[in-house]
């Protein structure tokens, strides 16, 4: 009886394992099934629809967009931190394609004591366009606003605003009953005189956003009798988002939407798409009626967080219902491949990707660390060249750049990459009297470089590669020079950026290749994008030599990009 018993109980067991399993099995069958079928988190996608445009619409870094329209003609600004001229200025008539036409901040005496842009806002009422920022440097924070009757200059010297408005991202509204407010990231809403930048009252808390970490960038609209107060949150990386509130009156209280955050991709819907950290929105309507929203975000390199150009500008249609709340393209998410409907689209020309320096000044899409040493450039001393001559500072200081002034300002001028595929060449003609000078091309961002460059050892001349981390350097093998001109290359393949050199009709020698995550915005810091550009300096000496470079071409290798001009 006892065997029996146990055979019984063993059978049972087995019995019990089996239905198990075969349960297990239909599990697994229905999950598959499941993982087969479409997130139902995903905003729907029709692959054969045709793709009207791309985004980022203004590639590179371009962080913090900002718009405003008059008329049927649109105009967009973004944040500069160190670099100057400051606050670019872009013009657009169908919000895809976009055209640069000046700077905001486009004289030194404007900002004497230094440049450090934060978010800069564009609001326009009665025949002027208003910019209003931050400049936050080593002399202190502090937010102005600049005047102009036309965007494309010349812009006021900046009036500033009173002290009670200590924060970053300030924004002007202006009301239909004439008043103007001013709002920073302490969402305290101050009424403010434009004429003098004084604020009217003490300045009224209005919101504290849904909870999420740094709250910032706020910004009013009024439609429907409602005053909307929109908000970044999260930090701008990966968990970046846009919020949304709303009330009867400007001074609150603002209820919060219940269906917030109306922009992200820190969510399943948006985890896989090539953009990420989308956030720092603005909102506008566009001449036909319908809502459009800009707003930035980066694209990575690999799989896990690197980027390197920044955070770019980037846009979606947005449906707004009268009494309701606005949608950013079905679910708060943004493709790189948009196929929605858009303005009739009028693209600008395509300028030359060759710079022949036969101009008076440089182009607008160049740019300097800081305000200048006039004398250590010149594109008069020697006809279709520009010259360089060398700084004592380097272009990788170990302070912050943002900080270094104009007494520290390196011998540098550049343009944003907007690729992650591209070809930077130069031709340059430099002989160093010294073994401190150094002259060449470079990748920089946030003061750490890569430089391919042009020395002197020995008597000689060589050519190699430099990577400057600030209290770490590292130099690639030398290559021997022939005497006569140098032609320096920088090629970015997405991970990788290779430098080489050619003189004559050789052919080009790669010096190094180098991870291009070592100078993402993980890697080194700060709020902006990696820059090519062109350089000099003495290295704690003031240089003797000249360098002379004949042109510059900068060519994107990535098909189907946006059209942007400069």
């Amino acid at each position: 009886m006892k065997a029996t018993f146990i055979n019984f109980r063993n059978l049972s067991f087995s019995i019990i394992i089996l239905l198990a399993l075969a349960k297990m099995d239909v599990f697994a069958q229905n999950q598959t099934e499941l993982l087969k079928s479409k997130n139902p988190y995903d905003a729907t996608i029709f692959p054969n629809e045709t793709v009207t445009y791309q985004n980022p619409v203004i590639p590179g870094f371009y962080s913090d967009p900002s718009i405003c329209r008059v008329g049927e003609d649109y105009y967009l600004v973004s944040s500069t931190f160190e670099y100057f001229p400051g606050v670019p200025i872009f013009h657009s008539k169908d919000l895809v394609n976009w055209e640069q036409i000046g700077h905001c901040i486009h004289r030194k005496e404007q900002l004497p004591d230094g440049v450090n842009i934060f978010a800069a806002n564009i609001r326009y009422r009665d025949g002027i366009f208003y910019m209003i920022t931050t400049n936050v440097n080593g002399f202190g924070k502090g937010n102005f606003y600049v005047t102009a009757t036309n965007p494309a200059g010349p812009w006021s010297n900046p009036i500033w605003i009173d002290q009670k408005l200590q924060w970053i991202d300030p924004d002007f509204f202006f009301d239909d009953d004439g008043k103007s407010y001013v709002i920073a990231s302490n969402f305290e809403l101050f009424e403010i005189d434009l004429e003098t930048g004084k604020l009217l009252n003490e300045g009224r808390k209005i919101w504290y956003g849904t909870g999420g970490r740094a709250l910032e960038g706020p910004h009013i609209y009024k439609k429907d009798g409602f005053y909307y107060l929109m908000a970044a949150e999260g930090g701008t990386e990966e968990a970046h988002s846009e919020t949304i509130a709303r009330s009867s009156s400007v001074w609150g209280p603002y209820i919060t939407y219940k269906n917030n955050p109306i922009l992200t991709h820190c969510n399943q819907a948006g985890q896989m798409y090539e953009i990420q950290g989308v956030g720092h929105a603005d909102i506008i309507q566009a001449h036909d009626g319908s809502w459009w929203m800009v707003f930035h975000g980066y694209r990575k390199i690999d799989r896990n967080v690197h980027f390197i150009l920044g955070r770019e500008t980037c846009l979606a249609p947005v449906t707004w219902p009268k009494n309701s709340w606005p949608i950013v393209n079905g679910n708060g998410t943004v493709q790189s491949n948009m196929t929605c409907s858009t303005l009739p689209l009028k693209p600008f020309s395509e300028k030359s990707a060759k710079t022949d320096f036969n101009e008076a000044k440089l182009g607008l899409g160049w740019n300097y660390i800081q305000l200048p040493v006039d004398e250590n450039y010149s594109l008069s001393e020697r006809p279709g060249f520009l010259r360089l001559i060398g700084a004592s500072n380097n272009i990788s200081p170990i302070e912050s750049p943002i900080f270094i002034g104009e007494s520290g300002s390196p011998t540098f001028v550049g343009r944003r990459l907007q690729h992650h595929n591209f070809t930077a060449t130069t031709s340059m003609e430099f002989y160093p009297e010294n073994e401190n000078e150094e002259a060449g091309i470079t990748l920089v961002n946030n003061g750490v470089s890569f430089r391919l460059m042009v020395e002197k050892i020995g008597g000689e001349r060589y050519v190699t590669v430099k990577l400057d981390f600030g209290m770490i350097t590292h130099k690639s093998e030398k290559k021997l020079l022939k005497p006569g001109p140098v032609k320096l290359r920088i090629q970015g393949e997405t991970t990788t950026f290779a430098f080489s050199f050619s003189q004559g009709d050789d052919d080009y020698q790669i010096v190094e290749t180098i991870n291009s995550k070592f100078l993402s915005s993980e890697s080194v810091g700060g709020y902006t994008g990696v820059y090519v550009g062109l350089y000099a300096t003495g290295n704690g000496k003031a240089s003797k030599a000249m360098a002379d470079y004949d042109w510059f071409e900068y060519v994107k290798d990535e098909m189907l990009v946006p059209s942007v001009t400069f």
